[in-house]
């Protein structure tokens, strides 16, 4: 287009040399604009690519956390069933100790 313009007259060249110029300037304009839009998609996407891996980690840390809590609250379970018990045959042991005494007596 630039060598079109220059080959015109010289009334109808300035016209369209202005012209070109402000279609390159404007060209230039929306292509340094979708470089900066294109670098915030790619830093976004990057952020996220970083957000989903933290986030899966936080769930892998989350649930290992999730399955020693259960654990201890087996654990923690099955202590209180045993003192229970022990408590019951504390008991048992008891009375039959008072038992034992009083036939004694």
């Amino acid at each position: 287009m630039d060598l079109e313009a220059r080959s015109l007259q010289p009334n109808v060249k300035a016209v369209l040399l202005a012209k070109l110029r402000e279609y390159k300037s404007d060209l230039n304009n929306l292509k340094s604009e979708h470089k900066r839009l294109a670098s915030a998609n790619s830093n976004q996407a990057a952020r996220d690519d970083l957000l989903e891996s933290g986030m899966a980690d936080a769930m892998s840390v989350s649930a290992n956390q999730r399955g020693r809590l259960m654990m201890s609250t087996e654990r923690l379970n099955e202590s209180s069933d045993r003192i229970k018990e022990s408590r019951r045959t504390m008991l048992e042991t008891e009375e039959l100790g008072v038992s034992i005494l009083q036939d004694l007596h």
